[in-house]
């Protein structure tokens, strides 16, 4: 959970002692809020300011004793500490409400931003189970309609809250690549490997200026299949070398017509050793 304590946020310090007063008892659950005003999207270092003006509205303008969520949730994510697990809530509806359940507040409006964003539902669901686990709160889980006459906190939020509210469905891993995206990659994967280590691959040059990542691997296959006929030419001479030689141990003289059967027999024995031990190696095979 992205935890923004009030002393990181700028709270003003509780008005005592109804600041002070402390639940009775565990609470049932957790109730969802919504500003209920209207609501424009902000950077995120904007939200701290934010989470100051709700407070003084609370404390200047209603006369409370402090901010009346428990927990306060941006649509970047991060969870501000209101009265926290251990102080009375006032933002419920009254005494009993407040006591029963947790409140915990997203940054929507009735009116612009309406729609909690992914991170902001993550945000919301961390400070569900939080207060879940660190309350302690029961399952329960509801709106500030929930018994109480208000339209808080949306329908948006509330279905969300009706659902369960999951955690938004996230699975990027099934979402297909495009072209540019899989250029992006290998480019990114050349510039954390390849030119980390310093292999030495040509790279953009003034003459090939769109020398990529996909042109390092397409030249590698060219330079192993090159190096491959190579070495199997390589081994054929060795072998035609080898077999004439054998031969020529086995003492007396040899024709022409000998040294070459015995080259050419020397030559298919090696190509014979070598094509077997690819084969052997061939990842594919």
């Amino acid at each position: 959970m992205k935890l923004v304590t009030r002393a990181q946020w700028g709270a003003r310090d509780y008005r005592r002692p109804n600041g002070a007063t402390l639940y009775s008892g565990k609470r049932r659950g957790v109730k969802l809020h919504y500003l209920g005003t209207p609501y424009t999207d902000r950077p995120h270092a904007q939200c701290a300011a934010y989470v100051r003006q709700i407070q003084a509205q609370h404390m200047d303008g209603n006369g409370w004793s402090d901010v009346g969520y428990s927990y306060i949730v941006c649509t970047h994510g991060y969870v501000y500490e209101g009265r926290g697990l251990k102080r009375r809530n006032s933002a419920n509806g009254n005494t009993t409400l407040n006591n029963q359940d947790y409140a915990v507040l997203l940054m929507v409006g009735s009116s612009g931003l309406t729609e909690p964003t992914d991170e902001q539902l993550h945000g919301a669901r961390d400070a569900i189970e939080y207060c879940r686990e660190e309350g302690p709160a029961g399952t329960w889980l509801g709106g500030h309609r929930d018994g109480y006459a208000t339209a808080c906190p949306g329908d948006t939020v509330y279905a969300w809250v009706k659902a369960g509210a999951p955690r938004p469905d996230t699975k990027e891993d099934d979402m297909a690549l495009s072209d540019a995206d899989m250029k992006k990659l290998a480019d990114l994967v050349a510039d954390r490997v390849w030119k980390r280590d310093g292999l030495p691959v040509r790279w953009g040059t003034k003459d090939n200026p769109d020398w990529s990542a996909y042109s390092i691997l397409h030249h590698a296959t060219e330079v192993s299949r090159d190096n491959r006929v190579r070495l199997m030419r390589l081994q054929a001479d060795v072998g035609a070398l080898s077999g004439v030689v054998s031969r020529l141990a086995e003492g007396g003289g040899l024709d022409a017509a000998e040294i070459q059967a015995a080259a050419e027999a020397g030559a298919r024995a090696a190509l014979e050793k070598l094509g077997q031990q690819l084969t052997d190696t061939d990842p594919q095979g």
